[in-house]
């Protein structure tokens, strides 16, 4: 089986996904980290993250090693990968990889931007999370603070709502509910209620019958 979860910045795709892999011993892809890695690796080079060819070369050399690295946790990531993510060029370099992932067994959960819609748009379980733009600043500037950095609330709603806007309106794999995903709104939900309300669109799959 494959979970596919969409869902835009600090909507709590990730933890979501990394629950449901683990209560159903399923393999588990924060496919964002794909983006931010090819980011990072072409910062690291001395490009800019505007610099297509920089973003293009580092997609095609992806490694997976570069998953492991703590620091693409950091919003200056985050950002970059926004960025990089909108060249077709990467898109299609970082494809295989995750398509391949998906139909590994036992099952797969991948979660991020386009994954009921491109990555594995035949997923027989799609969940498109959504929370509002403020919670979702809320949520990054505590993420922040637990790694001991001081962000600019402002600052992070502001990325936030510029990262919503390029990933929606970019010419390829444009950010977007696939047509047969549940929506689950978590702006009223912490984690543990995130969690059940996923549990049962699964499980309601699973079973044949609607989502409570």
């Amino acid at each position: 089986m494959i979970i596919a979860i969409d869902g835009p910045a600090a909507s709590g795709k990730g933890t979501l996904g990394r629950r449901l892999a683990e209560h159903y011993g399923f393999r588990h892809l924060d496919t964002g980290l794909l983006y931010r890695a090819v980011a990072k690796a072409a910062l690291d080079a001395g490009a800019r993250a505007e610099d297509r060819d920089a973003a293009i070369a580092s997609a095609r050399n992806f490694k997976t090693a570069w998953l492991s690295n703590s620091d693409l946790a950091k919003d200056e990531f985050g950002n970059a990968a926004s960025i990089v993510s909108a060249v077709p060029e990467v898109r299609e370099a970082l494809l295989a990889f995750q398509r391949d992932f998906a139909r590994k067994p036992p099952g797969a959960v991948l979660d991020g931007r386009d994954i009921g819609t491109v990555i594995a748009p035949d997923a027989p379980v799609k969940i498109f999370l959504t929370a509002s733009a403020e919670v979702r600043a809320e949520r990054r500037v505590k993420q922040a603070q637990e790694r001991g950095e001081t962000p600019d609330p402002a600052a992070v709603l502001a990325d936030i709502k510029m990262r919503d806007e390029r990933d929606a309106n970019r010419a390829v794999a444009p950010f977007k509910p696939a047509k047969d995903a549940h929506l689950l709104d978590t702006t009223h939900l912490d984690i543990d209620a995130a969690f059940r309300a996923a549990l049962d669109i699964v499980e309601a799959t699973r079973t044949g019958r609607r989502p409570a």
